[in-house]
């Protein structure tokens, strides 16, 4: 049986593309474990993209992982099959364009192997306290580098 894990995960920028933050916050029989980083010349897109690999690489076995997210560019990819059209396009979008971050999706397409994966799409700067507190520590990472 599967350890059962929650990752819920936000990314932030202060200017698209700016200085950015992402954070995770892991889950799992309560116990709670919280990461985040930074980049100086970044887009927020990359940034919710990081926080689920980040998130995802803390694993250090296979997982049932439920990652909650506000991001419905990451969300989507998976849940409405984006993602698996952008490979048998050879990463490319619908309209024959090079889908934009390839790096972190391969990375993450990788990640997703490993575990049992479900994305569930939270709204973002509501009532989700984990939620919040992840955009709490990705602003904070913004911060530390000097943006506001």
């Amino acid at each position: 049986m599967l350890k059962q894990v929650e990752i819920y995960t936000d990314g932030a920028c202060s200017g698209n593309p700016g200085v950015g933050g992402w954070a995770a916050i892991l889950s799992y029989k309560g116990v709670e474990k919280e990461i985040s980083g930074g980049e100086v010349e970044t887009t927020n897109n990359r940034m919710e993209l990081l926080a689920i690999i980040n998130g995802l690489k803390m694993l250090k076995e296979r997982c049932a992982v439920k990652v909650y997210s506000d991001s419905q560019y990451a969300v989507s990819a998976f849940n409405e099959g984006w993602l698996n059209n952008w490979i048998l396009a050879g990463w490319r979008t619908a309209d024959k364009k090079p889908v934009k971050n390839e790096d972190l999706w391969k990375e993450l397409v990788n990640l997703t192997s490993v575990h049992s994966v479900e994305f569930i799409k939270v709204k973002g700067h509501a009532d989700n306290v984990k939620n919040n507190r992840c955009d709490e520590l990705a602003r904070g990472e913004i911060t530390k580098l000097g943006a506001n």
